[in-house]
């Protein structure tokens, strides 16, 4: 057997954190949290071999805090950096730090973000602490919270929104550890769709949707749950962009049901029926045993591929700082004049728009070296799955043709985690445009490249 351990750590930010960062919102800080953000960590180890999985609630983790961050569990830890996992949801209804036009709530905001590190190496000592024998087992469902998110206007202009036609996956992944006695220790959940069902209207504090969805998990199965943000660089919710909080739960619930049904049904030994008696009673019983006939598969093992991404032009820094900062003036003049929410909202989005583009220039500056950028794939062995991840949004495409292509038939691909260098668009995507390719570093043929990575990354710990 393995051995397996799990923790949690609670990172709820104070009230009045500034606050989501909407190019449509007017409100600068949040009126509450209506559910916890957590941190929380999986350690598994067999052998010599020991790796973690931290879920964690945040918008993103730059490369360089991922670098600080996962150089600090590994120091306290013991677990090789290479070895961590640190991955985030991207809810986008949580405290912002960063490249922003909002003022208020900025200190407090800063002060939460300052508990982040600390507050992962923790979850992952304590998860190593509490590690025990456990077996792991594979499972895969079904949820259609999600959608393709590139509709087209009919000038053929794409915007966001749903796209019923376009490329969806609507697999719910599901990974089980239970200890020895076959009770839950942990469960992991994968899935495709960006955390955008609180937007511009919203001013509470929430993790959307992998919150309520890790709630239900647990309240049905027992343990904790942590959620692997899956391919959604092009996948949203059907129901988004709203103020009602109602909708984050319900699509949160809706999901966490499945991966709860599907958890339920993973077995992770053979077992064969067994007839140990006829029970006389007010009729003849048959008292059945279900007895394991195997052990599970218990290995682990973790592996990182390197490759260089074609890069793509961008916007220069400074064109892109000149812009933010009359965009900026322009919003504070706005406001104060006291003009209309509706005024404010389009300078808002104005200035959003500008520090967009000044973001995808600093990652451009940051990574690109000779033409290319170089991201790692990384691929995680535990028994009978392989977890597969690359640091960018990538495009469900992608992640489609890993499935199918991989030597594993329990392979779970994330985008989302080790660092974040933004959007990862088809050849295909980039000939027809949106948002998401305009703010993309990555150059057609980036797409393939990444796959082959993924690919012989999974080869390795086969």
């Amino acid at each position: 057997m393995l051995n397996a351990g799990v923790a949690r750590v609670d990172i709820s930010p104070k009230v009045g954190v500034a606050h989501a960062g909407w190019g449509a919102q007017t409100h600068q800080v949040s009126v509450g949290n209506d559910m916890p953000l957590y941190v929380t960590a999986l350690v598994v180890n067999k052998d010599d071999v020991e790796l973690a999985i931290v879920d964690v609630d945040i918008g993103i983790f730059t490369n360089q805090q991922d670098k600080d961050i996962r150089e600090m569990i590994s120091k306290e830890s013991g677990i090789p950096f290479g070895n961590i996992r640190l991955a985030y949801t991207h809810t986008h209804s949580g405290p912002i730090t960063f490249g922003q036009w909002i003022k208020d709530g900025i200190d407090l905001a800063n002060e939460w973000w300052n508990t982040i590190p600390a507050a992962c190496v923790k979850a992952v000592v304590e998860a190593k602490a509490t590690a025990q024998p456990a077996r792991t087992g594979f499972g895969r469902g079904s949820c259609d919270v999600n959608i393709n998110r590139r509709p087209a206007r009919d000038n053929g202009e794409l915007f966001t929104g749903r796209n019923w036609n376009g490329a969806v996956d609507h697999s719910v992944d599901v990974v089980s550890f239970d200890d020895a006695d076959d009770n839950p220790i942990a469960t992991i959940v994968n899935y495709a769709m960006h955390p955008t069902i609180m937007a511009h209207e919203n001013q509470w504090v929430t993790p959307d949707f992998p919150g309520p969805m890790r709630s239900v998990v647990e309240h049905a199965v027992g343990g904790l749950c942590l959620f692997l943000q899956g391919a959604s660089g092009n996948q949203g919710p059907v129901d988004g962009f709203t103020g009602d909080l109602r909708v984050y739960r319900k699509a949160g619930s809706k999901l966490g049901a499945e991966a709860a049904r599907v958890r339920l049904g993973i077995e992770p030994r053979e077992r064969k029926e067994r007839l140990d008696q006829i029970l006389a009673s007010g009729t003849d019983l048959g008292i059945y045993s279900n007895v394991p006939i195997n052990e599970s598969d218990d290995t682990v093992a973790v592996i990182n591929v390197s490759t260089d991404l074609p890069s793509r032009d961008v916007i220069s820094f400074q064109d892109a700082q000149a812009a933010f900062d009359a965009g900026e003036k322009e919003l504070e003049s706005i406001r104060a004049s006291g003009a209309s929410e509706e005024d404010i909202r389009k300078a808002v989005s104005k200035v959003m728009r500008a520090n967009i583009q000044l973001n995808v220039a600093r990652l451009s500056d940051a990574n690109t070296r000779d033409g290319h950028i170089e991201i790692i794939a990384q691929s995680m062995r535990i028994g009978e799955t392989v977890l597969v991840s690359i640091p960018v949004e990538p495009f469900v495409e992608l992640a489609q043709a890993v499935k199918d292509r991989s030597s594993s038939a329990n392979t779970v691909f994330s985008g989302f985690s080790n660092g974040h260098i933004n959007y990862l668009a088809t050849d295909i995507a980039h000939e027809e445009g949106g948002y998401e390719v305009s703010v993309s570093v990555f150059a057609p043929g980036s797409a393939e490249l990444a796959i082959e990575a993924s690919l012989e990354a999974i080869d390795e710990v086969l």
